[in-house]
């Protein structure tokens, strides 16, 4: 009996850690300071990104639209989206690796380096993001370079 009563403890006590855990992280963008993005706001931008990239690869356009911004979303209706990604941004479709690079943040504006691999190609974008209530919403990407991938 006594085990039992140590489980039930030992479980509520997790179970407390757990939910004081998912409230901080669901409170990373209280607070934006202009600079680079703390270490829960980079893995949030982060994901919100690579969710995007995903559906885009599997060509599920309404999935990858829908991380796009509400303010995005009003100047572009999906039919151009699904224009714009094909014919601009192909290496979105068949990448092979996303790394990503600095996030900063001005003005609640966020900024994240992604470097995509498609087709023996590097291709540097640069990804803003907007932030409204407590939701990430892509406003663009832009591509900044494009090296040719060197196999030594």
């Amino acid at each position: 009996m006594k085990w039992i009563v140590g489980l039930v403890v030992a479980l509520a006590s997790l179970t407390a850690c757990a939910q004081t855990s998912t409230v901080e992280e669901s409170a990373p963008f209280e607070v934006l300071a202009d600079g680079n993005c703390n270490n829960a706001e980079s893995r949030l931008v982060q994901e919100h990104i690579s969710g995007q990239i995903t559906a885009l690869s599997k060509e599920d356009w309404e999935s990858a639209y829908s991380y796009a911004s509400p303010g995005f979303q009003n100047t572009v209706g999906i039919d151009q989206f699904i224009f714009i990604i094909g014919s601009q941004y192909q290496m979105l479709i068949e990448n092979q690796g996303v790394k990503y690079g600095t996030c900063s943040i001005s003005s609640k504006v966020f900024t994240q380096g992604v470097t995509v691999t498609s087709q023996n190609e590097l291709f540097e974008l640069t990804y803003s993001l907007s932030l409204e209530g407590n939701k990430l919403g892509i406003e663009s990407a832009s591509t900044t370079i494009t090296q040719p991938k060197v196999n030594i």
